[in-house]
């Protein structure tokens, strides 16, 4: 699984194998990211402003952990 930023950089990267659903594995693939501020000094940024996912990733309990880390999810409903 790979997460990357809105113009396709690659911010972090999770593999495992093929059984696991991809929901379950979000949490430990965003606990990669570490992006350096351009020109700043201080901590990397550890997590992003918002994840935009498929239907797939529709889960209640996966928009409450995203909600508890104050990430925005951006997810559509299944119908």
């Amino acid at each position: 699984m790979m997460v990357s930023d809105g113009e396709g950089t690659p911010l972090a990267v999770h593999l495992d194998s093929a059984s696991p659903a991809e929901v379950k594995l979000i949490e430990q693939t965003l606990a990669k990211i570490s992006v350096g501020k351009r020109g700043a000094p201080g901590a990397p940024r550890k997590k992003p402003d918002r994840l935009v996912a498929d239907k797939a990733y529709d889960s209640n309990g996966l928009r409450a952990r995203l909600a508890m880390r104050g990430i925005t999810p951006v997810i559509p409903a299944r119908s």
